[in-house]
């Protein structure tokens, strides 16, 4: 939300959450010449991507802990007139990908090795196997390209943008019409590698029989880039992002929690004025950016006085959320040798594992889950209601 364009250049800019977005759109703010301030209602900043401390010194990521695309972060450093690497940040290839493992204890080890890939793809699905491995990774490049080219590097603004012709040409190119799992299953002739080469849609929370083929480009990455780790967790780099941003005079105020947008002397909502925060002060800017969950911030934040808001914000409340995880974390004394860095654990029943979570909203009987280093993660539908001892 910005002012109107009779306005003169913007100044100042508040920023709304400390998580991701927040700490780089600060970072980048700054650097353009704005006075920026941070509003994070927590004290520690990272949001999601905060870090869990035990008292017996372990350290975990709460969140993200592999690092994809590492290119469009070491853009998002390279337009701060930094790198990575200056900022203390090391990035360690996490080799093989996964340790993908079925019911019978059978594995398929997921790498960026091409001839380790070959052995592995071969072995499941015969001499041509590879071939239409490399047809199918062909195709996914094609995905990522034109992914990068129209959504990740252009901003929409309007809808008009998006009928534009050139963009609705890209977008009928990443196959938006068929699920993902349909589409591999061109590709591939057996059950699990088909199982293989969707399961990571479970970490968006979507089911491989609906979600769109276009987010082939995520198994792609993994493939083409790798799986990185940031070396003392994920937090490192949000830590050097904001360690960037408070050298360019980004005051960062922590355990601030923001009541509402303010939008003084504009009755449509649309212009914002300053924010609000829980405690009464208010704080005039002439940007204010909104790093909030979405939802949440168009259904407590923004005006509801405002038809147009509040009715989207009604619309945003009935959509169907995706599904969650259960989290655990443990410190482990000693090293278990039969598991890998990364080991997702596949259902057996793959299929009703996700007509569970996802058509009965229930806990599927066999669930599949994943085992990072120390922390173990359960892919199912938990309600809100559901006390974790049930599980347990």
């Amino acid at each position: 939300m910005a002012r109107s364009k009779e306005t003169a250049a913007p100044r100042s800019a508040i920023v709304v959450g400390a998580g991701t977005g927040g700490i780089a759109i600060a970072a980048r703010l700054a650097k353009a010449g704005l006075a920026v301030t941070v509003l994070e209602k927590n004290d520690f900043t990272g949001g999601r991507c905060s870090i869990i401390r035990t008292e017996a010194g372990f350290r975990f990521d709460q969140g993200p802990s592999l690092l994809l695309l590492p290119n469009l972060f070491r853009e998002a450093f390279a337009d701060l007139d930094t790198t990575m690497e200056d900022e203390g940040i090391e990035l360690l290839q996490c080799m093989p990908n996964y340790d993908i493992w079925f019911a019978d204890g059978d594995v398929f080890r997921s790498s960026t090795d091409t001839a380790a890939m070959k052995r592995e793809i071969e072995r499941f699905e015969g001499p041509d196997g590879f071939q239409r491995y490399m047809a199918w990774m062909a195709e996914a490049h094609g995905h990522y390209e034109l992914s990068m080219k129209h959504v990740l590097h252009s901003n929409f603004t309007t809808y008009a943008q998006l009928a534009m012709p050139r963009f609705v040409a890209a977008g009928l190119s990443l196959h938006p019409l068929e699920n993902i799992y349909s589409r591999i299953s061109r590709y591939f002739w057996t059950d699990r590698l088909r199982r293989v080469f969707t399961f990571a849609t479970m970490y968006m929370g979507m089911s491989p029989y609906e979600a769109p083929s276009t987010y082939s480009l995520l198994q792609y990455t993994e493939l083409a880039e790798g799986i990185w780790y940031p070396k003392g967790g994920f937090q490192q780099v949000l830590a050097a992002l904001e360690g960037v941003g408070r050298r360019m005079g980004v005051d960062f105020r922590l355990g601030s929690p923001v009541a509402k947008i303010l939008t003084t002397g504009n009755p449509d909502g649309k212009t914002a004025t300053g924010v609000e925060l829980a405690s009464g002060e208010t704080l005039e800017a002439d940007i204010v950016v909104v790093n909030a969950d979405l939802v949440y911030a168009y259904s407590n934040l923004f005006p509801q006085e405002s038809e147009e808001i509040s009715g989207y914000a009604k619309d945003l409340r009935a959509r169907d959320a995706s599904c969650s995880s259960i989290s655990l974390y443990w410190s482990l004394k000693k090293k278990v040798p039969e598991l890998g860095t990364h080991n997702i654990f596949l259902a057996d029943e793959y299929k009703e594992s996700f007509d569970a979570i996802f058509k009965r909203q229930s806990l599927p009987d066999d669930p599949s889950f994943v085992s990072l280093s120390c922390h173990f993660c359960v892919f199912g539908w938990v309600s809100s209601r559901l006390d974790i001892r049930q599980i347990i």
